[in-house]
């Protein structure tokens, strides 16, 4: 097995990296809240660790730039067209499941 290169690890890692964001903005039926409950991560985790990243390098991003990068699409927009109420059983497992940071 030949390991990849410095370099290319990087291009993998962006390449299924816009292949998960892809993926998020296709399954948009697929609520914040579920992705937290069952991965431990959502949407906004994901905008916030690039948001991350970029500040880490230096870049003047602000959160509502990363979280477009991620959706898409304005995060207001996107909750106005695709985000539904919780229903109590979500919200209870959130609670349960909420990373402790």
């Amino acid at each position: 097995m030949t390991l990849p290169t410095t370099d290319q690890q990087t291009e993998l890692e962006a390449a299924a990296f816009r292949r998960l964001v892809s993926h998020l903005r296709n399954r948009a039926d697929v609520q914040n809240i579920d992705l937290m409950n069952l991965a431990g991560f959502c949407r906004n985790c994901l905008s916030n660790w690039y948001l991350d990243a970029a500040k880490d390098k230096g870049l003047d991003l602000t959160k509502d730039e990363s979280r477009e990068i991620v959706y898409g699409m304005p995060y207001d927009e996107w909750k106005a067209v695709h985000q539904r109420e919780a229903s109590s059983d979500q919200q209870q497992a959130f609670e349960k499941n909420r990373p402790k940071e």
